[in-house]
């Protein structure tokens, strides 16, 4: 195999100029990105149909229940135990139904509040953390998929030659045990 090597004006060795008519070969490499977004207007849809559901119902007649969303947080605050565990039941029904994933949310243990009520915070997933990605790229690394994950902010963007690979990848992440959501993005 012979190289044919040029050096130009400045002397720096190189490829030969390309002429009219010379086709160059770029090596094509795909991607996509793996992120973890909710949707927060059917967040706020799901609360709304929460609250109208538990005005209407017997079991929470004369009781005092509230559930607020600011930003990332759903703030609960329930009289007792037993009517928290209900209102987080149909909030998770309300969310499946909105095809908001369960996985999206962090449930923070239940803390005492005024009067022998209780309150708990939810926390609403908003990008993947450096630790997740971190999981997700030990995962893709340990498959054996000739895959590059690299982790971009609160993405990860995972890069390949062969589409097939990055079909792969996505049936390991799908089939995996994580316990936070993700979805895939940008597939090209």
């Amino acid at each position: 195999m012979t190289a044919n090597l040029y050096i130009s004006e400045t002397g720096v060795l190189g490829s030969p100029p390309l002429t009219a008519g010379t086709e160059v070969v770029v090596a094509s490499e795909n991607s996509f990105d793996i992120v973890s977004k909710v949707d927060l207007q059917e967040v706020d849809n799901a609360v709304n149909q929460t609250l109208k559901e538990i005005g209407q119902r017997w079991d929470f007649k004369n009781t005092k229940v509230t559930l607020t969303r600011e930003a990332q947080v759903l703030t609960l605050h329930a009289e007792d135990e037993a009517r928290r565990r209900a209102v987080i039941e149909i909030l998770s029904e309300r969310l499946a139904s909105r095809k908001v994933p369960i996985k999206a949310l962090l449930f923070k243990d239940s803390q005492p509040a005024a009067v022998g009520s209780v309150r708990q915070e939810i926390h609403v997933q908003a990008g993947i953390t450096t630790d997740q990605a971190r999981e997700i790229v030990k995962v893709l690394k340990g498959s054996g998929i000739k895959v590059q994950p690299a982790i971009q902010g609160d993405s990860v963007r995972v890069r390949g030659k062969n589409k097939d690979d990055l079909q792969a990848a996505i049936r390991v992440l799908r089939g995996g045990t994580f316990e936070f959501d993700m979805q895939f993005t940008n597939y090209r």
